[in-house]
């Protein structure tokens, strides 16, 4: 249709437009709007064909996951992240073996109103399932307490999967594998990321300097910061979870207040990003999987979206090691299995994290109901849990099993503003 015409218009009342000298420059305008719509169009069809064809090109064969989530709307992803990846190269001293340092089950309620991000400890002692690698075909034999961290080494992404859920009882559909280039890449695609450490950090097997205070981190900051160990907390993988979560929270808060979200160009950037330096999961590597991903995230308040540590006791044969906590852990995989919010209370911070000074603040006058979304009677007015000394009288309600609080769990949500306590 020409910039003239509309339905019902005669030919007669078009010429009468030409004529009076309107229809020239009205054209012009639509002949350079058409031009920029279709170049759009087709820069957006061609950003959209690179990074689908660069998706599928990096994708990694787990196992034949289908790529629907096991619950309406609910989606569960396997976040792992590799020490010494495959093609790795100028990220530290080599190993023999590729390690799952990081693994990280991350939870979106089908409501996507909430969700659970839960850290599994790489020195996790656990029985492991046989793997088979999809791709080599190789088996990889069942294992018994053995660390976490070593079921990439027996069969690939699709192993530490098959030991997640093995571990966890949680169907998962999806998958990332993020290597130390990837996760510098993606700190710099957001444009850094703030963190706050209590005292100065200088941590030369990770390579971390940082001054007190707060900063905002990118590139090899940002990953020396994510493997620091024994520059927070007491030095123990645990205390690096923390360090972990309080940078995960952040991330997320940046990402909204920059609405990356709802702005395709640093939705792009971050796409691209993710494309280029992140192996997805074969399930998870097309657009429209992505696409319904980022939009449950982006309205999600960030006081339902909870980080925890997997519940955790010490390994009696190896104090370098812990192992599970089964009651704990079996509450939290429950509420995971059955799509129910999680919620902690004021005292379960990790262990190398305290609330930033501004955060503390704010958390004086809210503390009683910061925890949790759905009783403000769930926690007791000191927010730590009850030893039997303490009345009684509102302790019942956050110990039923359909109370969101699990005593004992560590973690923040991602609305909180946390510092990494620096190691001593």
């Amino acid at each position: 249709m020409r910039i003239d015409e509309h339905p019902g218009a005669s030919p007669r009342h078009a010429v009468q437009r030409t004529r009076s000298g309107v229809a020239g420059p009205l054209k012009a305008v639509a002949v350079v709007l058409a031009v920029v719509l279709v170049s759009s169009i087709s820069i957006a069809a061609y950003g959209v064909w690179s990074l689908t064809r660069a998706v599928a090109a990096n994708a990694v064969d787990i196992g034949g996951k289908s790529s629907l989530a096991a619950m309406d709307g609910a989606f569960n992803v396997l976040l792992v992240g590799a020490d010494n990846a495959p093609g790795q190269s100028s990220w530290g001293a080599s190993r023999q073996a590729t390690l799952n340092d990081v693994n990280i089950l991350v939870h979106v309620a089908a409501d996507h109103r909430s969700g659970v991000v839960v850290s599994l400890p790489r020195d996790l002692v656990i029985d492991q399932p046989a793997c088979v690698d999809p791709t080599t075909k190789e088996v990889g034999a069942a294992v018994t307490q053995q660390p976490l961290n070593t079921s990439y080494a027996r069969g690939g992404l699709s192993c530490v999967v098959n030991t997640a859920e093995h571990l966890t009882g949680v169907q998962i559909p999806y998958a990332a594998l993020f290597s130390f280039e990837g996760t510098v890449k993606m700190a710099d695609a957001v444009g850094g990321v703030p963190v706050c450490v209590t005292a100065p950090i200088d941590d030369p097997k990770s390579g971390l300097k940082l001054p007190a205070g707060r900063s905002v981190i990118s590139g090899r900051t940002a990953l020396a910061y994510l493997r620091s160990r024994h520059g927070v907390g007491d030095g123990s993988d645990l205390s690096r979870i923390g360090s972990q979560q309080a940078y995960m929270s952040s991330l997320m808060r940046t990402m909204m207040s920059s609405n990356t979200f709802t702005n395709p160009t640093r939705l792009y950037g971050l796409a691209s990003a993710a494309a280029q330096n992140v192996q997805l999961s074969t399930s998870m590597a097309n657009v429209e999987t992505i696409v319904h991903m980022a939009v449950a995230l982006k309205d999600m308040n960030l006081q339902h979206l909870v980080f925890v540590q997997y519940p955790t006791g010490q390994d009696p044969y190896d104090t370098a090691k812990v192992v599970p906590d089964t009651a704990l852990a079996g509450r939290l995989m429950w509420r995971l299995r059955s799509d129910r919010p999680v919620a902690l209370d004021a005292s379960s911070l990790g262990l190398s994290t305290k609330l930033a000074p501004t955060a503390q603040k704010k958390a004086t006058s809210t503390a009683p109901s910061s925890s949790s979304s759905t009783s403000s009677s769930s926690t007791s007015s000191s927010g730590t849990s009850s030893s039997g000394t303490s009345s009684t009288a509102k302790q019942p309600a956050a110990k039923k099993p359909s109370s969101p609080v699990i005593d004992g769990l560590r973690g923040q949500t991602a609305a909180q503003q946390t510092c990494s306590i620096a190691a001593r």
